[in-house]
């Protein structure tokens, strides 16, 4: 079958590589349409990062590059393992790209997304969606009923941002700043919308504000708004109760901080390229609560439940969908050199 494979930096090889074959406890899955992660844009550019380095294999599936790319995922269920129960051939599935020790003291307490020793499919081996059909474990599998399936590989990214705002606490009552309209902004922004929270999308990129002023109630532009007063006008002089920082720099960290109410809540949703810089004294005074937020874990039913209600529709994040041979030219390249009108490209391993 065919697979993109990273051998390293700017080095991805569309290869042919023997299919997986189903084990005991496993699914194959015949894979519909990989999303093209911004993950998976820094190994490309920058890697090994999550990918292990050649002379270092993962401590979870031993495996070093080249390994095949891609775990944002959908597809059918192609054959089931022996012993594997609640599931059918034929059925369309996404999957929570995870592999774990389930032996460590957070995997024990049920928080496996925190595993001492994580791995994640697509990134630290046991295959990828980047190719045409994968095997996993059944547990990290999810039927998603009558959702297209290319709008089904954005499930994992909209779980991202499902998690985050489970972090923050928000409710329907609540008001929130998401600052930073990328891709998981742009669908953290369409999760608060989803369960009626007042949402204000902060972004510099007028392409990312046009496509945030279709989900958030209000928009601002740094470059022409002081966005902590705008937000204290828009909020009755009180500020947001929840800011959410979605672009890893410390002036929009600092402006999240000034827009939160007094004991607000500052979640973190970036990861940081390099060392942050926090003003502890507007966190101390303020009394904020700052948290951070990771992948996901135990999300996937309720998001795909979300998007089944209509209470998300994903179809607009969608904005190329493309083949396999193209992964890097009409892929990668793009979001690299035009990252701000680019939302979610999507790759068929079979076109």
């Amino acid at each position: 079958m065919r697979a993109a494979r990273f051998h390293a930096a700017h080095d991805i090889r569309i290869e042919n590589v023997p299919a997986p074959a189903v084990r005991p406890g496993t699914v194959a899955i015949d894979v519909a349409w990989c999303g093209i992660c911004g993950t998976d844009v820094h190994e490309y550019l920058e890697g090994p990062i999550f990918v292990p380095a050649a002379n270092s294999p993962h401590p979870l599936t031993h495996e070093a590059p080249p390994v095949t790319l891609g775990h944002e995922f959908s597809g059918v269920v192609a054959e089931l393992g022996e012993g594997v129960e609640g599931l059918s051939v034929g059925e369309s599935v996404v999957v929570e790209p995870y592999v774990v020790c389930d032996d460590c003291l957070p995997c024990k307490a049920g928080n496996y997304h925190l595993c001492t020793r994580i791995g994640v499919i697509g990134l630290a081996g046991h295959g990828g969606g980047l190719s045409e059909r994968v095997v996993v474990e059944s547990r990290w599998v999810h039927p998603v009923g009558d959702i297209p399936l290319d709008q089904a590989a954005l499930i994992e990214p909209l779980a991202v941002a499902y998690h985050a705002v489970q972090r923050s606490g928000a409710t329907p009552e609540s008001t929130a700043l998401v600052a930073g309209a990328g891709p998981v902004g742009l669908l953290l922004a369409a999760v608060l919308k989803g369960i009626g929270v007042t949402t204000i999308v902060s972004e510099i990129s007028a392409a990312r504000l046009a496509q945030a002023a279709d989900i958030a109630d209000h928009v601002l532009n740094p470059t022409d708004d002081a966005v902590a007063d705008r937000v204290r006008e828009l909020t009755g002089g009180s500020g947001v109760d929840i800011g959410f920082e979605c672009a890893g720099v410390n002036d929009v960290l600092d402006t999240v901080l000034d827009a939160v109410r007094p004991a607000g809540v500052v979640v973190n949703v970036s990861i940081w390229g390099s060392r942050a810089s926090v003003d502890m004294q507007k966190i101390v005074l303020k009394e904020i609560d700052l948290r951070g937020t990771f992948a996901y874990v135990n999300s996937h039913k309720d998001v795909i439940s979300l998007v089944q209600e209509g209470r998300i529709d994903l179809a607009p994040f969608i904005t190329s969908q493309i083949g396999l041979s193209d992964v890097v030219s009409k892929g990668l390249t793009t979001l690299i050199e035009d990252n701000e009108s680019s939302i979610k490209i999507l790759v068929s391993p079979t076109m």
